[in-house]
């Protein structure tokens, strides 16, 4: 018996939402999306029961991508869907599981499959969440009251956090079946929006935040409330640019902005004609980023996977027992932070505070990290983006049987499948490679110059990706809401 003769009972059996029977109107996928919506809103508010305190936030800055909250029953965030997509995606491009997606019994597998690696990943990253250094401290005078050990409310915690996990991924397939785009994607914008937001209009005397927000500050700057220093001088420059004036983070910003709705408008355009309805024509167009920037993820969830591993190890041997030339780590806002090591250099830029101030008197060091993590963007972007493309069935062989398929075919080339996969083969695979590596270097650039909010470069470039992809996708409902033969053309 093969694997897949063995698993089938389990697999077909995992949970699931099911799918619409027929056509769901454009409106009642947004009442599901902004339902969904509001319940992570809620969810992300609704505090782990038995915690002493906030305790120290494992995933640091990569909070922004992992979406979730800290101390909140979605403590994982899409953390375990992110790195079992990871898993599967490596299997499935090294062709190790053997299962065609084009079956649709193969589909059922490989979803079931995808599933059980989520709840796995959700046991792999709670429990040395819960049980291993200070992340998620349980109460002490709770165990007391209740008469418990601390375990128990250890393990009180676990099942808190674990639900939480698996709310998130039903959350993401109501989206994908009900609604409009992706969960994951949705919860990524939510989470980045809400910073943005604050970044512009925060105000330290209502708001949780240390400092106000650009608007404000630059209001104050202008009514001498605030000093920023001789625009003439090195420190008034440094004022304006980074704390408190904020200056080059709105470039940054603005410009990461421009550049992906940019990106996404570049494109390579096929001409196609219908075999059987004359003057019926049309373009499949190849975009710059054909891939998207959601490969973007997976490259970041493994770095910050490779950082908790090291925060873990840090928990447990302390700072005494773990060797210095594989970290050495210092508490920041109750973060363990790398400052010397292996981690330290594996750990990405996050802010130009990273890089700008230790520039001088630790030039080798930085250098090397800064080398590290854009070698490491560049060619993961562009490894996962080419995963993405094989198996979202974006590929030159998927897409040109999917041309064949609705009938079109390329003016002056022979009705063929292997033709068109031929045709797209000049241009798919080399784009994929170009976007993906693009994708990477900007999300770089981005951390290293700063963002408004401290959004990470990744975070500002899922965010506008997908906001820009979600649009159109709205406009397609839109057109295919008022002329139903639309509907009938690209699929039920």
């Amino acid at each position: 018996m093969s694997w897949k003769e063995t698993a089938a009972p389990v697999l077909t059996r995992m949970p699931s939402v099911s799918r619409p029977e027929g056509h769901v109107p454009f409106r009642r996928k947004l009442g599901w999306t902004a339902g969904v919506l509001v319940l992570y809103f809620f969810l992300t508010n609704v505090l782990i029961y038995g915690l002493q305190g906030q305790g120290s936030d494992a995933f640091g800055q990569f909070r922004t991508i992992l979406a979730g909250g800290q101390g909140s029953i979605l403590q994982l965030g899409i953390g375990p869907i992110v790195t079992a997509s990871i898993v599967m995606q490596l299997l499935g491009g090294a062709d190790l599981l053997g299962l065609d997606t084009d079956d649709p019994r193969d589909q059922i597998l490989y979803q079931g499959l995808q599933k059980l690696l989520v709840v796995v990943m959700i046991f792999l990253t709670g429990i040395p969440l819960v049980f291993f250094g200070a992340f998620l401290p349980p109460s002490e005078q709770l165990a007391r009251s209740l008469g418990v050990p601390l375990w128990g409310i250890s393990w009180l915690i676990f099942g808190q956090i674990a639900v939480g996990g698996l709310l998130i991924l039903f959350m993401d397939e109501v989206i994908s079946k009900w609604g409009v785009g992706s969960g994951i994607g949705l919860f990524i914008v939510a989470g980045v929006s809400q910073r943005l937001i604050g970044g512009f209009f925060s105000w330290s005397g209502i708001s949780q935040s240390a400092q106000n927000g650009f608007f404000l500050t630059w209001f104050n700057i202008i009514t001498g409330q605030t000093e920023v220093g001789s625009p003439l001088t090195m420190d008034g420059i440094q004022s304006l640019l980074f704390e408190p004036g904020q200056l080059l983070f709105l470039f940054t910003t603005l410009f990461i902005f421009a550049v992906v709705v940019y990106a996404e408008s570049v494109r390579v355009e096929i001409p196609l004609s219908h075999s059987r309805v004359k003057g019926a024509r049309g373009r499949f167009p190849v975009k710059l980023i054909y891939a998207s920037v959601l490969p973007m993820i997976l490259v970041r969830a493994l770095q910050a996977n490779i950082q908790f591993l090291g925060r873990i190890l840090r928990s447990e041997l302390g700072a005494a027992g773990m060797p210095g030339w594989l970290g050495v780590y210092t508490t920041q806002n109750g973060v363990l932070n790398p400052v010397g090591g292996l981690f330290y250099y594996l750990a990405p830029i996050y802010s130009p505070a990273d890089w700008i101030g230790a520039l001088s008197t630790n030039t080798v060091d930085i250098l090397i990290r800064i080398g590290v993590d854009l070698t490491f963007m560049v060619i993961g972007g562009a490894i996962f983006a080419i995963f993405w493309v094989e198996t979202t069935g974006m590929g030159p062989e998927a897409t040109a049987q999917q041309i064949q398929n609705s009938g079109m075919q390329i003016p002056g080339f022979r009705k063929s499948p292997g033709v068109i996969e031929k045709v797209l083969e000049r241009y798919i695979p080399q784009v994929t490679v170009i976007g993906g590596a693009l994708v990477g270097f900007l999300a770089v650039m981005a951390n290293m110059l700063g963002t408004i909010g401290q959004v990470s470069g990744t975070g500002l470039l899922l965010t506008v990706s997908i906001t820009y992809k979600l649009y159109e996708e709205i406009a397609e409902e839109q057109l295919m809401e008022m002329h139903p033969m639309m509907r009938e053309m690209f699929g039920d």
